[in-house]
């Protein structure tokens, strides 16, 4: 027995280190590496910085190779996250769309700890003796409100609208918390947005109107009207007879607003620094698929590339893109919100006559919108109403260093609208004559900037969305801006993309160890097939030697 102990000794280490070698050589036969893949990302926006991002990181985990490229039409990151600054002067930056993100957005919260981005309270300073937050809605002010107003004030609020803020605040947290669950496993990745809606319970929450969704849940119609509506108006250009019930509480959904300072695009160029290769003012004109399953990539200077897997993240309806053959799945062409945003500067405030209030008051920081009694838009996207704009705010100040003397002080304001703001309408609301030309070093308007956004779809009620695979190995992550637009849902959307492609090549790569290990099978005697040494059900080999 001890002399069987002393070989067992001796030879089980030499044994191990035979098996040992014997499957790391095996591993370096059946697994070898992955050729590296080519994907292109078409927009460099949320959804395709966050798609590069989020593919980079995942393919490096799972030991995949990855040469990502991004291809952006216009001169800038972060798509419609966009910042100017007043008088030519970077000093001032100033917001021109996706102002803030909040709390429960983890990706983009994540996302700025992750690259060690200064955040800051989306609260801009108060601007001195001005009333925080007013409701217009063309004829009258319905609502005013102040953070410092007292019990009194709080307590008429309270009279007028009961407890339909304190349900309106449990109903948003109850359809935000079944949206987050999105996020998690096993409902991530989703390979369909309509059904990982349905699977939350949100289905039924698109189907319907903002209006039929408060009404159903015991919503009194004035706080829906002159609270709800205001938010949805300058959140999504739209009344609630129109706009769908989840997207609807996302207006509601403001703890913890927040921006980065110097501008929100900042979280995806840093995205794609370490992760793609960016080429900007590169626009893609055409996807060709070829026969050996890769797409060529035209641009329009005639520039061609190949590539294995292919990205669409901007709306396809607008991006002018011939696809050769069609895919399996072409997104339906949808409306989109044509939104005239207006930035300029002026040392006066809002004219109080232009609103119908009594001399010596002043017009509040902010001024949303809603419709006046008797104002019915149904689902008509033209439902501006009376008040003709859908929001006006101080969205900042600054010193202008043009004026005589230089560093006058400014307030720069912002002005949502569904068509282009003119002298008229700026001479009505500063209470003085702005020039035609609406500029001037020392005028009333000393700074303007005017863009035009197709800035999101209308959100019509509806119970299915765009596929997230439009064909083998071509992908679209902007179907998720019908469900709810925002720079986190893209960013979702970028991330969800990115997770189904590495598992798709996770399983391409256990696939090919499978076949590459087979089964070792003995069929006639002096016969070989080669197998894998780590089945235990492997039987001796016979061979004439």
């Amino acid at each position: 027995m001890l002399l069987l102990d002393v070989f067992l000794v001796l030879l089980l280490p030499t044994s191990a280190a035979l098996r040992s070698s014997g499957e790391a050589a095996l591993d370096e036969l059946i697994a070898p590496e992955m050729p590296r893949k080519r994907v292109a990302i078409i927009g460099a926006g949320a959804g395709g910085a966050s798609t590069a991002f989020h593919l980079s990181q995942n393919a490096k985990d799972a030991g995949i190779p990855t040469d990502i490229t991004i291809f952006e039409r216009s001169s800038h990151i972060g798509g419609r996250t966009t910042t100017v600054n007043a008088w030519s002067d970077p000093t001032t930056p100033i917001e021109l769309g996706a102002s803030i993100f909040v709390e429960v957005n983890t990706i983009l919260h994540d996302a700025a700890k992750h690259f060690n981005l200064s955040t800051s309270s989306a609260e801009i300073p108060k601007a001195e003796g001005m009333p925080d937050l007013g409701v217009w809605n063309g004829e009258e002010f319905v609502l005013i409100t102040s953070n410092e107003d007292g019990w009194w004030e709080k307590a008429k609020l309270l009279w007028r609208y009961g407890l339909a803020p304190i349900r309106t605040n449990s109903l948003m947290k109850s359809t935000v918390g079944k949206f987050l669950k999105m996020y998690e496993e096993p409902l991530f990745p989703w390979k369909s947005l309509s059904e990982a809606a349905e699977e939350v319970g949100l289905r039924d929450v698109t189907a319907v109107t903002g209006r039929q969704f408060l009404e159903a849940n015991g919503i009194g119609a004035k706080f829906a009207d002159e609270v709800i509506q205001a938010s949805t108006r300058v959140n999504y250009a739209s009344n609630i007879a129109l706009i769908h019930g989840l997207e609807t509480m996302v207006c509601m959904a403001t703890n913890g607003a927040m921006s980065i300072k110097g501008g929100n695009w900042q979280i995806f160029a840093h995205m794609l620094k370490d992760s793609a290769t960016t080429h900007l003012n590169t626009t893609i004109t055409k996807i060709s698929k070829q026969d050996d399953d890769t797409f060529s990539l035209t641009t329009s200077s005639g520039d061609t590339s190949t590539f294995d897997h292919v990205v669409l993240s901007a709306p396809l309806q607008f991006s002018n893109l011939e696809i050769e053959p069609a895919p399996k799945h072409t997104p339906d062409h949808i409306p989109y919100v044509k939104l005239h945003v207006t930035l300029f500067a002026s040392p006066n405030k809002l004219d109080p006559a232009a609103f119908n209030m009594e001399p010596g008051k002043v017009v509040p920081q902010y001024v949303l919108t809603t419709l006046a009694d008797g104002e019915d838009y149904g689902s008509s996207p033209n439902g501006v109403g009376k008040a003709g704009f859908f929001s006006i705010s101080v969205s900042g100040s600054g010193l202008n260093p043009k004026s005589s003397p230089p560093y006058r002080p400014e307030y720069i304001y912002k002005i949502f609208s569904p068509l282009r703001i003119d002298s008229e309408f700026l001479s009505k609301i500063l209470g003085t004559k702005v020039p035609e030309h609406e500029q001037e070093d020392n005028g009333p308007v000393t700074w303007i900037y005017h863009k035009v956004y197709y800035s999101y779809p209308y959100e019509y009620p509806r119970v299915t969305f765009e596929e997230i695979k439009l064909d083998d190995k071509l992908w679209y992550t902007s179907g998720i801006e019908s469900f709810i637009s925002t720079m986190e849902t893209s960013a979702l959307m970028g991330k969800n993309v990115a997770k189904l492609m590495v598992n798709e090549w996770s399983e391409e790569q256990s696939d090919g160890q499978k076949e590459a290990s087979g089964e070792l099978k003995m069929q006639d005697e002096g016969e070989w097939r080669f197998g894998s040494l780590r089945d235990e059900q492997q039987k001796p080999i016979k061979a004439k030697l």
